[in-house]
């Protein structure tokens, strides 16, 4: 089952609050001089700026696999106030992972769905678009490489808190403004390669069609209105993803109320942002005491690195920081960008309580199917959130599914490191059981893998640190392990 943890606040700039685009593992996106062009590879990326500071509250919905065969990875927000906007994105998540491992067809799970793939993966992010005032907007990202097209879907959500209401796309537009909202589309398409008015007519030319191929659209800061579309929407597949801009002057008259107030909190954002929801606080979580300097020497003692991956999560790190303290054991956390630079103060007291913390990728990808300026950016903006958090840059990083080749490598200075034991903690969610599997399979020297996004894994923590250490383990950084062996 999907886990959520509790967004404390934080302001997220562009380059680490619209990220989908570039991290999701589709082909770079193409410059064009004019407003029209080919579509940022993995969505409508705008470059607005979203302050988090004003989201209280705020539930990041995640889950994921560690199995390379059939590798993926999904995660979408809960925002308090926004239920049917979140239950949209729960159904459109749920959906595309039943897909892609067969379960919607029922049988036998085929990862990829009936026909499998070679290079099969699923990964589902997300980025917020606004959140200001009474307006939310969010986008998610998903590439799916078992597609026919080129596995890249963008889609953005939006919820009007003014009438309580979730609102897709078109829903920016007002009723009796569709059809021209739409004619100026046709005619800005119509005029790029690979189009026809064939194409856009079968795309655009009903409400039906509207709906399904009309999902992201989203405002710049000057107030101008992007609609994005999926390979193969509206145009011949080889014309690739699609971008049309309508100027505001142009746009502005055919907006809806909500289309109206979403422009202005794009280009001129509240100061305060209120769905109506009860406001909640995120749960503090405070660095334990730093056990000091380790003088244990691995190549005498048995030694043992416990590596927890995919967070930070909130409460469930927290709970876990302090499990360790009372072993004074030390562990070493390979975090993902994306939740560092939402959860930033519990990466703080991570490295305060004496842990490590390295790098595992922004969002979650298969690196090996990245080309080496994704593989790039996916670490560096890593670095750069935990640098933030914590003042220091990481020296290690974990490849997600121990995917790693040469060209992995060559992207990043930090030293990779894989593991000797997977707990398989993703899928047993049984603490019992978790913990059972350390227990028995330990051996000195191991490198253990476990994940503290999971509530059950970080339950299965206390009877592997009390039997260990009773078995005369110490419990040691992945640095520490390989420097004094």
């Amino acid at each position: 089952m999907p886990r959520r943890t509790v967004a404390p606040v934080l302001l997220i700039l562009g380059s680490l609050a619209l990220t989908a685009a570039c991290s999701t593992g589709s082909p770079p996106a193409d410059s064009a001089p004019s407003p029209d062009g080919p579509s940022r590879a993995g969505g409508n990326d705008t470059g607005t700026q979203v302050d988090l500071t004003k989201l209280k509250g705020v539930n990041i919905v995640s889950d994921s696999s560690t199995d390379r065969s059939c590798p993926w990875a999904t995660s979408y927000p809960d925002v308090p106030g926004a239920d049917a906007m979140t239950a949209a994105m729960k159904k459109q998540v749920e959906g595309r992972l039943a897909v892609f491992l067969g379960e919607d067809i029922g049988g036998p799970p085929s990862c990829g769905g009936a026909d499998g793939s070679e290079r099969p993966e699923l990964n589902i992010s997300f980025s917020f678009v606004v959140a200001s005032g009474d307006v939310l907007g969010v986008r998610l990202t998903t590439v799916d490489r078992t597609s026919n097209a080129d596995g890249v879907d963008t889609r953005a959500y939006w919820y009007d808190g003014a009438a309580k209401e979730y609102r897709t796309s078109p829903g920016l537009i007002a009723d009796h403004s569709q059809d021209a909202f739409v004619s100026a589309l046709k005619k800005r398409l119509e005029k790029r390669e690979g189009v026809t008015p064939d194409t856009v007519e079968a795309a655009l030319g009903d409400q039906e069609g509207r709906d399904a191929y009309l999902d992201d659209m989203a405002f710049t800061p000057a107030g101008d209105l992007k609609v994005d579309f999926d390979r193969g929407a509206v145009g011949l597949p080889p014309a690739g993803r699609l971008s049309v801009t309508l100027p505001k002057a142009t746009v502005t008259p055919w907006l809806s109320d909500f289309g109206d107030r979403a422009r202005k909190q794009t280009t001129d954002p509240d100061d305060k942002f209120d769905l109506g929801a009860a406001q909640t606080s995120a749960p503090s979580v405070s660095a334990q005491p730093d056990p000091g300097a380790d003088g244990t020497d691995c190549s005498k003692a048995k030694c043992i690195a416990l590596t927890f991956d995919d967070g930070p999560a909130v409460p469930e790190t927290g709970t876990l920081l302090k499990y360790l303290a009372q072993y004074k054991a030390r562990a070493t956390f390979f975090v993902v960008g994306q939740n560092v630079a939402t959860h930033p103060e519990v990466v703080r007291a991570e490295k305060l309580s004496g842990h490590e913390i390295a790098n595992h990728s922004w969002n979650h990808p298969v690196l090996t199917h990245l080309t080496p300026a994704q593989i790039h950016s996916q670490m560096e903006r890593t670095d750069a959130a935990i640098k933030a958090a914590t003042g220091e840059e990481p020296r290690l990083f974990r490849p997600p599914y121990g995917a790693i080749d040469d060209k992995v490598r060559a992207a990043t200075s930090l030293s990779p490191v894989l593991w000797d034991m997977d707990t398989l903690d993703w899928k047993s969610h049984d603490p019992a059981e978790v913990a059972q599997t350390v227990i028995s399979q330990a051996e000195p020297n191991d490198v253990v893998l476990i994940h503290d996004i999971h509530p059950t894994s970080v339950a299965a923590v206390p009877e592997i640190l009390r039997t260990l250490t009773a078995q005369g383990y110490h419990f040691v950084t992945v640095s520490h392990l390989r420097a004094t062996l």
